[in-house]
């Protein structure tokens, strides 16, 4: 297990180097030049050249890469050229709206995906089981900006229970207002990221319920919702835990969506905000810390996958 772990590891670690020169270069064909977004329309080519230099624009792209590369060595993901802001500061305090936001549209999606996953493969057969397989299908396939409009429709304008947009200035020394804000974007986030789970949960369980050792204890007298609960659904959380982390990264990328549409200020809504303003190492360490955040969670559900399962745990 040990062994297997430092190798994971290692790719981690891989993952990142190569991530981070892929960020690196594909910011670095965008078009527009920050140094004369800074210096103003009005500025000449001298003062242009000028800011550049000062930001350290005009060196060569290998040194720029090294003198990033080692400030992310030291822990140092770099400063706003705008703001002149360190990166880290304002990743921690954005966190603290996608954080809460990710968790909460991950707790919906699991509340939705594996108890209607599981009722949708025992019913298969009967009315309701087929309408939950139709639904989840048409869910799936709903863009989630189109989602939160209608939530908004129905809750904000229709209902009035929720407000339509923004996040309390205050910030979390309303825990009230913070959490009321957060539920419209995190049920959008979670409905549809709910939806895919439910499919992949019920195909694991109708694979469950054909299982040999499924049939074996429904022949001992137990009945098939028994027998399935008893001996399926280990096996089916293996398969949940597998797919987490695919579920884990679209949350993350739904949130960069879903911060624009309910104007919230958090890590995805600062990314697009910089990246139109041509902050490039402000959007480097936010790339790089969303990406670093993705690979963590696939790390730890492989290390999951494996202590779960016995079978891997015994070639191991």
């Amino acid at each position: 297990m040990i062994r297997y772990a430092l190798t994971r590891l290692g790719l981690l670690v891989l993952g990142l180097a190569v991530a981070s020169v892929l960020i690196f270069a594909s910011l670095r064909v965008l078009p527009g030049d920050v140094g004369q977004l800074i210096a103003g329309a009005e500025a000449t080519p001298a003062q242009v050249a000028a800011v550049r230099a000062s930001l350290g624009l005009d060196a060569p792209l290998w040194a720029q890469y090294l003198d990033w590369i080692g400030g992310l060595l030291r822990g140092d993901l770099g400063s706003s050229l705008v703001t002149g802001t360190p990166v880290a500061a304002e990743l921690v305090d954005k966190a603290r709206v996608t954080v809460p936001l990710a968790a909460l549209s991950l707790t919906i999606a699991l509340l939705i995906g594996i108890p209607l996953g599981v009722l949708s493969a025992l019913g298969r057969r009967r009315i309701g089981g087929t309408a939950l397989s139709v639904a989840a299908q048409a869910l799936a396939a709903v863009p989630v900006v189109w989602a939160g409009l209608m939530l908004v429709v129905v809750f904000s304008v229709w209902l009035g229970w929720l407000p339509p947009q923004g996040f309390p200035r205050s910030g979390w020394s309303d825990p009230a207002a913070a959490l009321r804000a957060l539920i419209l974007p995190a049920l959008t986030i979670g409905v549809v990221e709910g939806a895919l789970l439910l499919r992949f949960v019920r195909s694991a369980t109708l694979q469950a319920i054909g299982q040999d050792y499924v049939r074996a204890a429904a022949a001992k007298g137990l009945t098939r919702t028994r027998a399935l609960l008893a001996h399926g659904l280990p096996n089916v959380g293996l398969s949940v835990v597998t797919v987490l982390g695919l579920q884990i990264a679209g949350i993350i990328v739904g949130a960069v969506v879903i911060e624009q549409l309910f104007t919230l200020p958090g890590v995805g809504r600062m990314l697009v905000s910089d990246v139109a303003s041509r902050d490039l190492p402000k959007v480097q360490g936010e790339l790089l810390a969303l990406t670093g955040f993705v690979l963590v969670v696939g790390f730890v559900v492989d290390l999951a996958h494996r202590l779960i399962d016995p079978r891997q745990r015994e070639a191991a």
